[in-house]
């Protein structure tokens, strides 16, 4: 009875498992995509921030049309987890906020930089809002700092971000690297949800600051010379809906077309319902520790 549920209260995570994809964070990325033509030619390589379980990285390998033992490395994938393998992905289990990561990510690419960074990462939410804000935005600097190492002038960055009262600050951070900055808020987030995604275009690294993994923010200087340019601590950004907002609604519940169900809904409809399990099972959670402990305990008793 879970399984049904649940995938009747969550037409898009029924919908990812449909389509082969790890979770329903694809359609997040697809949907901005559309509206920011993220993949448009000319970018030939990507890095996807705190990747696993995957799904953000499916959507490149698919997009980029990426081929397992292509002689260029076009796409990384960076998480502290391990991940299923992934058609044309290079996988690199490290810490975003280690210089060595930004290293070798460069080095897959040979020397090259990224077109395109992505980051879908987000922490393990507490409830409490004002915390989980600020967690939030320490990653999407974290995020931020490591850009500034592999993304190629003129590139892209796309991150989550929560919207509270750090967003104006985060803002005014970004529009100091990015000619634009735009917030969006993709079809497939709830509407429950503070989440948002920032699409950052036209990447050029202030004069004077050079990169750096010690602090996230720039130095007195490089401010200073932004602040210059156009006073970008204050900045209003605009707020763009994407995906085909009459399309599926991610806080409204669908009828799964079971042969038990007598609605009208379900009785119009020719198809049957057929569970789907998960495309791909988590790879060495941290709760597999104690299931062995706990398998082991039950057997002693």
């Amino acid at each position: 009875m879970g399984k049904l549920s649940k995938d009747r209260r969550d037409i898009y995570y029924r919908k990812a498992k449909e389509l082969g994809f790890r979770a329903r964070s694809a359609f997040k990325l697809l949907q901005i995509d559309e509206e920011f033509n993220l993949f448009r030619p000319g970018v030939r390589r990507c890095v996807d921030l705190c990747a696993a379980p995957g799904s953000w990285s499916q959507v490149v390998s698919r997009r980029l049309e990426l081929k397992d033992g292509e002689d260029e490395v076009r796409a990384v994938a960076v998480d502290l987890q391990e991940m299923a393998p992934i058609q044309g992905i290079v996988q690199l289990q490290g810490d975003i906020t280690s210089e060595a990561t930004a290293n070798d990510i460069i080095g897959y690419f040979k020397g090259k930089k990224a077109d395109l960074v992505i980051c879908d990462g987000a922490p393990d939410v507490t409830g409490m809002h004002d915390i989980d804000e600020y967690v939030q935005s320490q990653l999407l600097l974290a995020a931020l700092n490591i850009t500034t190492f592999v993304l190629a002038p003129g590139g892209c960055f796309v991150a989550k971000i929560f919207r509270g009262k750090c967003a104006k600050f985060l803002y005014a951070q970004l529009g100091i690297f990015f000619d634009r900055v735009t917030c969006c808020k993709p079809k497939s987030s709830r509407n429950s949800s503070v989440e948002a995604f920032v699409v950052c275009e036209g990447f050029s690294l202030p004069d004077g600051y050079v990169p750096t993994m010690v602090s996230p923010l720039c130095d007195d200087a490089a401010m200073q010379s932004a602040s210059a340019q156009g006073e970008r601590n204050k900045v209003a950004v605009p707020f763009l809906a994407c995906g085909d907002l009459s399309g599926f609604d991610a806080d409204k519940s669908y009828p799964l077309n079971l042969s038990a169900e007598k609605d009208e809904e379900s009785a119009a409809s020719s198809s049957s319902y057929k569970y789907i399990p998960p495309t791909q099972a988590p790879i060495n959670p941290q709760y597999t520790s104690y299931l062995k402990r706990k398998k082991a305990a039950d057997h002693s008793s």
